[in-house]
């Protein structure tokens, strides 16, 4: 199982030169970054779009993506290296490549004639159609779509007109083409073109959904035209407020016949237009930037039916008789914009996708990268932002913890290739360029302050801001110097190198030293305080040039260098020698990094997309990471949280990870008290081979020093600094506060509604009736200013009626009026059917809080109403809490989901939550921490982790674990059962759990078994020399209980459970196949009916298999029958799946059958209750596909290998599945453990 886990991913922008790098298809939609396709899918239950997929087979610059029109889970890319690409995209795979497109593909699109046809262009033709399936594959060309005398932007298929074709070209033309007719070239350029030469090219190119012959076509200077593409005349010009404005992409909205948006290319204003005027109908300004594609989804978002309370109208209308309101229309009545959403590219990377109807954005990913990042560093005094800097020019600032970038720096810098943060709280980051040499970013100013242009024109690989000197910047560059000035820009030093110089790296104990990396495969140590400018040392070794090089932060003179020969050498400066080499990458090594708190532990990225983590003190490599799609550049982590990294790559995504699982056995001796020498020591200690880790740097030596200071709650204040120096998100259980309710939105003011209302009242008399003919013609605004003239409760209905009416049109305007009536139900109720969970969340803690009140209608005393109304406000907030923390969960975000049970003190819940998210650490300090309240989840938790640390270096830890639950007995026992060794070590291990040695327990288990305490029996007989005797006696107590009618799960499960834990080479023993097969059987059949109970649904089907699979296979005698287990799992599917073909009376007997026997002994005991979902789960990955031997599909999230090392299941499937039956999928005997 990985040791290094996903935790988050800062999504790349989208590219802003190609075309058609934005698509759509169904509930998905699609954009181009440089090199990697990101593919978002809706999630119906919440009502957003997700990150589901990266694709990034390609390795040039994507050209042009299309969508299947007929089949949603293909599309295809086009790149600059001639290849073409058909994805799958429910699969994540390629189904077919075209590897020579002859030339580079401008634009492609699916062929309406063929069902497997792609056809693509380039420059100016032909048009090639390329067939790769059925039974005549190959690459055509179009019979009359070739010799253009203009090159070509991009190209339409008619929709519906089979054959007809359009292109766009350069000029401002356009070609069109159909079948039987005579083709037309180069006509229906822009008037104001005849006769030049200028060109202004076509930009956008969309044919009408409503015809068979219009056009939509937008040039780039020339605006847009509606186009005759039969008569070849030009239909309808649409005019710009403003000359200055131009298109540079333009979509129909198909909901809305006749109606199309465009997108203006220097600023982001979308315009709406409708076919029958030439002016816009409306305009939003969405972002500074331009825009660069748009794309309208077909089906837009569902919003969850709301009840529309409005009465329907009576014929007889009296005073008081309640009028039906027309429909609320926008400004534009004529033309009120229907709901829609539009996916938006901008011209800065930023993506997004706006609701046309609500006018707002459901999401906006902002000031995405857009190309290779080359390099990340946290800020020095924050570990919640991180910069990157990237080919694209720019450096950016990302809020890690919100996934956003905050700042970008002023750009157009050509290539930004390195950055180092000034140190402290400075605030500026010095950046290195191809082009433009170096220069100081003032991030709070937003400028650049500084130039350096000492390597002139030549390109600059590294820069590094002295962090002991905060004076001084060193740059090294490929003419060959390392220069090292003083910000002023006072040179101090330029040392010479033979060839170009990559990297270089301040030493962190010796101010005046420096490394450096070069393309002579030698690596450089100068010493700046003497006036040389000859190095101290010169080390050798590398095959190839040398890139970056890193100093050890934690012992001295010890530094390692990356290299193209795909090694990582480490060198002691002090004996002047290579002590190791780390082999194993298959490429270049761009990426180091050294982690500041475990000596040994140094991570590498390399060009074989791989990052890989090492323990130097032997050269092994620990795990290999591969979710990266590209070339792993950039490693980083903040001193603070060392154990919180940040990679960066050529996929132009930049990902978060915890390396906590390196050395969780850490964390466990904190938990469990043990002395510090188990857990802090020096480096010497920790650098002997195979000892366990121990924390080395300045973090833990710091929370070690404060509590040393305290005399009272040591153990709390230890497990919490502990863990969030370990756990990137501990911080927030830390800090569990829900935003308070502000106010400011109400009702118009007492005097004014009673001055209108007298003045009304003195003209009419009939006040009521006049509000409601005021609401008949929709004026509500004077309907509800006048109404408390009638009544404050007829105002309050009023008000009711007219939020129930914004409700029903999903419009945000509701929102007031709930909170003007004190309707906190129906408001929390309208965010929630939206997906609008925090919304929700505020509103009903306001409420709690008493900062939204319902006006009262007369002076009693209200004491009683407002308790009555707090209770159901708490009501109310618990479950918005849980409805949120739920959809964190299915985010991969479990701490947070803790967090929000929490905020309303469900103990319970918040427990169950990091323990489903395998997060089994962090749950034990925090059940430790809350104490009593949490003592079973705790209890459990503790149980599981003394279950993954059963293992041959950890066996004394795994009884601590087990030792800090009050009822430890059993556990303890099993422990000792299944603790390998020879009869003195195993007798040993009794002891120290205080439990009877081997031939005590045998007599021990002879005599249980003559007083018929068969449960004590076998378990002294598995804590003897003849644990076999245990399974010949549990398994017929078990089969006999199971002839029982009245069995249940609580009555079997304990006595198997105890007999699983035998010895496995005992188990595996040819004589006890028999009683092998049949605890498996038994292990299995029990485990799945354990899954049913817990709503384990994904397992469930693989349980019952397996356990039918033994069946067939082997001959056993137990009280199961294949037909019958067949006929459980028809009756549960049938009874709580979802499907077409409604449940039969004998399947909902079986299941109610079923029900009875999973029913726990004790509710309460049930410390978990619905499907594991680990930390980074949703995260789409780069690895290789791994199919799961479950289900046959794709694995998303991490996956676990069994033990056959080819067999792999989803890591949360794993999980579930060691929770209710310990032994392999696989049938081996062998336990799994997955923890």
């Amino acid at each position: 199982m990985a040791k290094v886990k996903q935790v988050g991913l800062l999504a790349a922008g989208c590219q802003p030169w190609n075309k058609d790098v934005c698509a759509a298809s169904g509930d998905r939609f699609a954009y181009c970054a440089t090199l990697a396709i990101y593919i978002y899918q809706l999630d119906q239950q919440y009502n957003e779009f997700k990150l589901r997929s990266i694709m990034s087979e390609h390795k040039k610059t994507i050209t042009a993506i299309s969508w299947c029109p007929d089949n949603p889970d293909l599309f295809a890319s086009a790149s600059a290296d001639n290849l073409l690409i058909v994805w799958n995209v429910a699969e994540q795979k390629t189904v077919a490549r075209l590897d020579n497109t002859k030339g580079v593909p401008a634009s492609v699109s699916w062929c309406w004639n063929f069902v497997d046809g792609v056809a693509f262009v380039s420059q100016r033709g032909p048009l090639y159609t390329w067939v790769y399936g059925g039974t005549d594959p190959g690459v055509t060309v179009h019979k009359e779509a070739h010799s253009f005398l203009s090159d070509i932007c991009l190209f339409r298929w008619h929709p519906t007109k089979k054959g007809k074709l359009v292109f766009g070209h350069t000029d401002g033309s356009l070609s069109v083409f159909q079948p039987g007719t005579k083709s037309q070239k180069h006509v229906l350029r822009p008037e104001s073109l005849e006769g030049t030469d200028e060109e202004d090219p076509v930009s956008a190119l969309e044919w009408d959904p409503l015809s068979a012959d219009y056009l939509l076509v937008s040039n780039l200077h020339n605006g847009i035209r509606l186009v005759d593409s039969e008569a070849l005349a030009c239909i309808t010009c649409f005019c710009f407020p403003s000359a200055a404005a131009s298109v540079q992409c333009l979509a129909w909205v198909p909901s809305a016949p006749g109606m199309f948006i465009t997108g203006d290319s220097q600023v982001g204003v979308l315009r709406v237009w409708n076919v029958s005027r030439s002016t816009p109908l409306d305009s939003f300004k969405l972002k500074k930037t331009g825009f660069h594609a748009l794309h309208v989804l077909n089906s837009p978002l569902a919003k969850k039916a709301q009840s529309s309370s409005s009465p329907s109208k009576s014929h007889h209308t009296s005073s008081t008789s309640e009028a039906v309101p027309p429909p609320t229309l926008s400004q534009n009545r004529s033309f009120s914009l229907p709901p829609g959403h539009a996916v938006c590219c901008f011209m800065d990377g930023g993506v997004g996708l706006y609701d046309m109807g609500a006018k707002k954005w459901d999401f906006l990913r902002d000031l995405g990268h857009v190309e290779t990042i080359f390099d990340c560093k946290f800020k020095p005094d924050d570990h919640n932002l991180l910069a990157t800097a990237s080919f694209d020019g720019t450096i950016k600032i990302w809020d890690t913890d919100t996934l956003t970038a905050v700042y970008t720096s002023p750009g157009n810098e050509g290539v930004v290739y390195s950055l180092s943060w000034a140190p402290g709280d400075l605030n500026c980051i010095a950046g290195a360029t191809s082009r433009n040499g170096a220069f100081i970013w003032d991030v709070r100013k937003g400028k650049i302050i500084t130039r350096f242009n000492e390597h002139g024109k030549n390109g600059i690989f590294c820069i590094s801001w002295s962090h002991k000197d905060s004076k001084r910047i060193a740059t090294c560059s490929g003419d060959g110097f390392c220069i090292i000035r003083t910000i002023d820009g006072k040179i101090l030093h330029k040392y010479k190198h033979p060839a170009a110089v990559f990297g270089c790296d301040w030493s962190q104990n010796n101010k005046d030293m420096i490394a450096t990396g070069c393309e002579d495969k030698n690596v450089r140590v100068y010493y700046l305080a003497t006036s040389s400018d000859q190095p101290l040392k010169v080390f050798t070794g590398h095959l190839a040039k040398v890139f970056h090089v890193r100093w050890s932060p934690l012992r001295e003179g010890i530094l390692c260098s990356g290299s193209d020969d795909g090694t990582v050498r480490i060198w002691d400066y002090t004996q002047d020698a290579c002590i190791n080499v780390l082999s194993g990458h298959a490429a270049p090594v761009r990426g180091l990094m050294w982690n500041t708190e475990v000596p040994y532990l140094l991570i590498s990225g390399s060009w074989d997309y791989t990052i890989r983590v090492w323990d130097t003190r032997d050269g092994t490599c620990l795990d290999a990471v591969f979710d990266h799609g590209a070339d792993v550049y950039g490693l980083t982590c903040h001193q603070s949280r060392p154990f919180t990294m940040a990679s960066c790559s050529r996929d132009s995504t930049v990902r978060l990870w915890s390396l906590t699982p390196l050395i969780s056995p850490l964390l466990l001796n904190i938990l469990t008290n043990q002395a510090w020498e188990k857990i802090i020591g020096n480096t010497d200690t920790a650098m002997v081979p195979g000892s366990p880790p121990l924390l080395c740097g300045k973090v833990s030596r710091d929370i070690k020093q404060e509590l040393d200071k305290l005399s009272s709650d040591i153990m709390a204040k230890k497990l919490r600094w502990f863990s969030e120096c370990f756990l990137s998100e501990a911080q927030e259980l830390t800090i569990v506060k829900m935003s308070k309710f502000g106010g400011g939105i109400g009702a118009p003011s007492k005097d004014e509604r009673l001055m209108e209302a007298a003045d009304i009242h003195l003209r009419l008399g009939q006040i009521q009736r006049y509000c409601e003919l005021m609401v008949e013609l929709g004026q509500w605004e004077k309907a509800l200013s006048v109404a408390p003239g009638v009544s404050m409760k007829y105002w309050k209905k009023l008000m009711q009626r007219r939020a129930d009416q914004l409700m029903a049109e999903d419009n945000d305007d509701a929102i007031p009026f709930c909170i003007a009536t004190g309707d906190i139900k129906q408001l929390v109720t309208f965010f929630t059917g939206r997906g609008q969970l925090l919304e929700a969340l505020i509103i009903a803690q306001g409420a709690c809080e008493g900062n939204i009140r319902a006006p009262q209608s007369s002076p009693v005393n209200h004491t009683t109403n407002d308790v009555d109304n707090r209770l159901q406000y708490q009501s109310l907030l618990h479950k918005v809490c849980k409805e949120l923390a739920e959809w964190y969960f299915q985010n991969g975000g479990s701490v947070r989901a803790a967090c929000c049970h929490l905020a309303v003190d469900n103990i319970k819940l918040a427990m169950s939550s990091l323990i489903r998210g395998n997060e089994l650490e962090l749950a034990a300090c925090v059940g430790i921490v809350l104490g009593q309240a949490a003592n079973q989840s705790t209890a459990y938790c503790l149980e599981l982790l003394a279950r993954k640390y059963m293992t041959t270096t950890t066996w004394e830890l795994s009884a601590d674990l087990l030792r800090m639950i009050p009822d430890n007995h059993i556990l303890l026992a099993k422990l000792c059962a299944f603790y390998p060794g020879n009869v003195s070590e195993i007798n040993q291990f009794h002891e120290s759990c205080g439990l009877p040695s081997l031939e005590e327990c045998k007599a021990l288990a002879e005599a249980a078994m003559c007083e018929g305490d068969l449960f004590s029996a076998v378990k002294f007989h598995l804590l003897s020399s003849e644990p076999e005797n245990a399974l010949w006696i549990g398994l017929d107590h078990v089969k006999e209980q199971l002839n029982q009618p009245d069995w249940t799960v609580d009555i079997v499960q304990p006595i198997l459970e105890l007999m699983s834990y035998i010895r496995t080479d005992c188990l595996i023993m040819a004589k006890l196949t028999g009683a092998r097969s049949e605890l498996l059987i038994l292990c299995g059949y029990i485990g799945g009916l354990l899954a049913i109970r817990r709503q384990y649904s994904s397992i469930v089907p693989a349980l019952y298999e397996y356990t039918s699979q033994l069946l067939k296979r082997r001959e056993v005698c137990v009280p199961l029958k294949i037909e019958q287990l067949s006929v459980e799992l028809d009756a549960w599917r049938a009874c709580t799946q979802s499907t077409s073909n409604p449940s039969s009376e004998c399947q909902r007997e079986e299941f109610s059958c079923l029900n009875r026997r999973i029913q726990p002994t004790h509710p309460d005991g049930l410390v978990l209750c619905g499907a594991d979902y680990v930390t980074g789960s949703n995260l789409p990955s780069h690895s290789d596909v791994q199919l799961s031997c479950f289900t046959g599909h794709r694995i998303q999230g991490p996956v676990f290998l069994l033990e056959d090392d080819k067999s792999a299941i989803s890591l949360n499937d794993a999980l579930m599945w060691a929770e209710v039956n310990p032994f392999s999928p696989l049938g081996t005997g062998l336990r799994i453990n997955p923890f």
